[in-house]
């Protein structure tokens, strides 16, 4: 199953860099990883719906 960001809890909107962020703070091989396509399975993945993400932005 590959991850959809869009979809993920740790997925929020930055005020400050006005644009969608990760909150994960991802090592170097991971983030090479997952830009370059050979690791499309993030292990942070957390599967969020629009009712569980607005409780956690409240």
């Amino acid at each position: 199953m590959k991850s959809n960001c869009e979809l993920c809890m740790n997925y929020y909107y930055d005020d400050e860099y006005e644009c969608m962020c990760c909150a994960i703070d991802l090592d170097e091989d991971e983030m090479y990883g997952f830009l370059t396509g050979n690791n499309s399975d993030c292990p942070y993945f957390r599967q969020g719906d629009d009712y569980t993400i607005v409780r956690k932005q409240n």
